[in-house]
């Protein structure tokens, strides 16, 4: 894996660089082969008492990230590599339960993995109303998929929803986690 450590406000110490190095290497042991992936690493000073890491690894049908804020930035590094255990575990788990085949992401990963027991959803806390600033935008390709790849997807990344291509008909189409745990659908109309 190739690393790109970057800082905003902070400097990044070669102690810093090869702590997150030596931490974030050690997800290479849940894959049968190293992957070949750039590990994007943002480390900021969020205030005086307060630091934040953001990890992203983008792989080839599989997106692993994860953010924390501490006090500490060490224990911050610790904690957001203890969520991409986390994250992958959770998604062998599920590939393994739908994907039987060869050729799948499946057979990405180690087979001596303990599967995960399912982990009560956060709610947002965030109920402001009146605020309807748009304070970031983001722009990315939607790759085509079917909905439950779409639905691995965003449980993988965290996420309340995602937007996909459906990869039979190329419409626009979203999934969404319900209030009650299940999945939503959101199909385009032409």
């Amino acid at each position: 894996m190739h690393y790109n450590i970057r800082g905003e406000n902070i400097e990044v110490t070669t102690a810093l660089r090869e702590y997150v190095e030596k931490k974030v290497g050690k997800l290479e042991r849940y894959f049968d082969t190293t992957p070949i992936a750039d590990v994007n690493v943002k480390l900021q000073l969020v205030n005086s008492n307060e630091s934040s890491i953001e990890v992203t690894i983008p792989m080839p049908k599989l997106l692993l990230r994860g953010e924390e804020t501490n006090a500490d930035m060490y224990a911050a590094i610790d904690v957001v590599v203890e969520k991409l255990e986390r994250q992958i575990r959770k998604h062998k788990t599920k590939v393994n339960r739908k994907f039987r085949q060869e050729g799948s992401l499946k057979h990405m990963f180690k087979n001596d993995l303990e599967p995960l027991r399912e982990e009560i959803l956060e709610e947002d806390s965030y109920n402001d109303e009146d605020d309807l600033e748009v304070v970031r935008t983001k722009r990315f390709n939607l790759k085509p998929m079917d909905a439950e790849e779409a639905i691995l997807q965003m449980d993988l990344l965290g996420h309340n929803f995602f937007v996909f291509s459906d990869a039979d008909s190329g419409s626009t189409n979203v999934v969404y986690r319900r209030r009650d745990g299940k999945y939503g659908l959101i199909e385009s109309e032409a």
